[in-house]
């Protein structure tokens, strides 16, 4: 019967219509707060079936999507079809994954800018994740013409539980946040007192000049770029914490894997991708003094 959607598999215990998990995942992370260039929701799976099982996961990545079985929904921060996609026929690496998922019945979900924006989002759960308490909002999202969730926006800022070292503000960094080729890197005074500390998660520089206005100490973020952070740094004491662009994401799966275990109970099984889809699988570090001739 059309529209009665797929039935549950023989042997499956629980499941959960997709669109009851759309529901509750639109509800968490709007679509509204997405950016205009944005591709976010449902990416393939008939809205109609049965889901049995969650994987949370920053990338829809092939190794990621092998993990995902029949009656599965992967939910991906990172878009899979975003930039200059005409055709998802299955010669295409996207496409390949497309038809994989579907093939296997299994779906498709996407959370990015929203889920950048809304509250809690990726940055409260990187700031949680090196035990900051939010305090407010880096960058507030702008007014809009519909209704907006209070405290949403790009970015968090947040207090320590008492001042440390910036030096011992980017070691605890180091040791929240998953291991990985790029490190963690920073710029500033080692000895110089943190007890605020501005976040985002994801590429961050284009906040720098919002983070010199805020009076936090330090900034944690992604992917800064040489330029930005040496002009930042020399007209700006805000000390600079970059780490790779997965693992300050990362804490966000998480967060949403919870979400959805609070709304569903054991209704679905909920996990937590632990493959690394970081790009950057390869380091050589030199001995490095911090000081050069």
């Amino acid at each position: 019967m059309a529209g009665a959607g797929r039935r549950r598999r023989r042997g499956a215990s629980v499941s959960v219509r997709l669109a009851d998990i759309v529901d509750v995942l639109d509800e968490t992370y709007p679509p509204s707060l997405a950016s205009d260039w944005d591709a976010v929701g449902l990416v393939c799976g008939d809205p109609g079936d049965l889901i049995e099982s969650v994987t949370v996961a920053v990338d829809a990545t092939a190794e990621v999507v092998d993990t995902v079985g029949p009656g599965g929904l992967l939910l991906a921060h990172h878009p899979l079809l975003l930039r200059g996609v005409h055709s998802v026929a299955a010669d295409h690496p996207k496409g390949a994954l497309i038809h994989r998922l579907i093939r296997s019945g299994a779906a498709l979900f996407t959370a990015h800018t929203n889920a950048d924006a809304a509250r809690p989002g990726v940055s409260d759960a990187l700031a949680e994740a090196v035990g900051l308490t939010v305090e407010e909002v880096l960058d507030p999202a702008p007014d809009r013409p519909h209704p907006m969730p209070a405290g949403c926006g790009i970015g968090r800022i947040g207090s320590l539980p008492r001042p440390e070292r910036f030096a011992d503000v980017v070691a605890r960094v180091a040791a929240a946040l998953p291991p990985t080729a790029w490190g963690v890197r920073a710029a500033g005074d080692p000895d110089k007192p943190v007890s605020r500390v501005a976040v985002c998660g994801g590429a961050g520089d284009s906040l720098l000049p919002a983070v010199a206005q805020t009076g936090a100490q330090a900034y944690l973020t992604a992917d800064l770029r040489h330029h930005p952070a040496d002009e930042h740094s020399r007209a700006s004491g805000v000390g600079l914490i970059d780490v790779a662009h997965w693992a300050s994401e990362f804490p966000w799966c998480a967060q949403a894997a919870e979400v959805l275990r609070d709304r569903f109970g054991t209704s679905i099984t909920v996990c937590v991708s632990r493959l690394r889809t970081d790009p950057w699988n390869v380091a050589v570090t030199p001995e490095f003094s911090g000081a050069g001739e």
